[in-house]
């Protein structure tokens, strides 16, 4: 198929790119350092309200003096205040996410828009196909579900930070072996990202949008798992598959997520570390019923796809 150079998509992410540049570093400058002094505040109440707790435990059982009732009040002052808190940090940490991932964005389509204009794209016009797209959407959909109410939240201890056990990977690893890398990737991508900005995992929608997009692409690019197979064959290349993925994630996650929170949100190493530590072992626990699930599920709708016609081949 005769191909031509394209510069449109090169230009647009340029564009994006200085953008988003330009926004991250006044949003860093301005609403982050906000959300850094909130941050430092509400370290000091939860410290308060942990010594106020613990005073109310000692009255309680008799080992200690004191005025219980004031005890109690303060304890809902502080409760009070820490809500607050904690509600100003996170809505100060929106507007610099929010550049952050206009920036991994940028990047991604200014390096595809490279690729058309050194290697061109087909002159012929194709076709969106409205079906993947709209499976796609639903995917998305359920990656935001899995994580924003499917979640059990972990915090890190000595931090304002935290972890948490979810589903959200269980329907990115579906998304990519139903609908390939590219379709399925964007799909978690998505979904997942939402999940982080609509919560209280904002500072992680942009690490979250990068690491998610990579998820799948052995399943179809080596495998060919779309393709008609046997059984056995298909069971095995989707377990594989979805390792794959999953061992990717495992790595990545908290590889990438040390050099993000030290270097773009300013966090301290030794804090990064213990988040680094903590989420090795917590993807890891995330990653294993991702594949069980994901795989299951998989080999349950790829035959009721295929009957539908609507299974695609990649």
């Amino acid at each position: 198929m005769e191909k031509k150079k394209s510069y449109g998509v090169l230009i647009v992410g340029a564009i994006l790119l200085i953008l988003g540049i330009v926004l991250a570093v006044i949003t860093h400058n301005n609403s982050y350092q906000e959300s850094v002094a909130y941050g430092s505040q509400l370290s000091d109440v939860k410290a308060q309200l942990e010594e106020v707790e613990a005073s109310i435990e000692a009255v309680t059982g008799g080992t200690a003096d004191g005025d219980l009732d004031a005890l109690n009040a303060q304890k809902d002052e502080l409760a009070a205040s820490k809500s607050t808190l904690s509600d100003q940090k996170l809505s100060a940490e929106r507007p610099y996410s929010y550049s952050l991932v206009l920036v991994f964005f940028a990047i991604l389509l200014t390096a595809k828009g490279l690729y058309n204009a050194i290697a061109g794209v087909p002159s012929a016009e194709k076709k969106v196909d409205v079906t993947r797209l709209a499976q796609a959407g639903l995917l998305a959909a359920l990656c935001y579900i899995g994580f924003a109410f499917l979640k059990f939240d972990i915090p890190v201890p000595g931090s304002l930070e935290k972890t948490a056990v979810h589903f959200g990977n269980v329907f990115c690893v579906l998304a990519a072996l139903l609908l390939g890398g590219y379709w399925g990737g964007l799909a978690g991508a998505v979904g997942m990202t939402i999940a982080d900005l609509t919560t209280a995992y904002v500072t992680s929608a942009p690490k979250t949008f990068l690491l998610k997009l990579f998820v799948g692409l052995v399943a179809h690019k080596i495998f060919h798992l779309s393709a008609e197979h046997p059984k056995k064959y298909v069971a095995r290349v989707t377990i594989l598959a979805s390792v794959c993925g999953m061992a990717f994630n495992i790595v990545a996650d908290p590889l990438v997520g040390y050099f993000y929170k030290t270097y773009l949100l300013g966090v301290p190493q030794d804090i990064s570390k213990a988040l680094a530590k903590i989420a090795t072992g917590v993807t890891a626990f995330n990653a294993v019923w991702a594949v069980v699930l994901a795989t299951v599920l998989y080999l349950a709708l790829r035959p009721a796809l295929k009957k539908a016609g609507l299974f695609h081949e990649m």
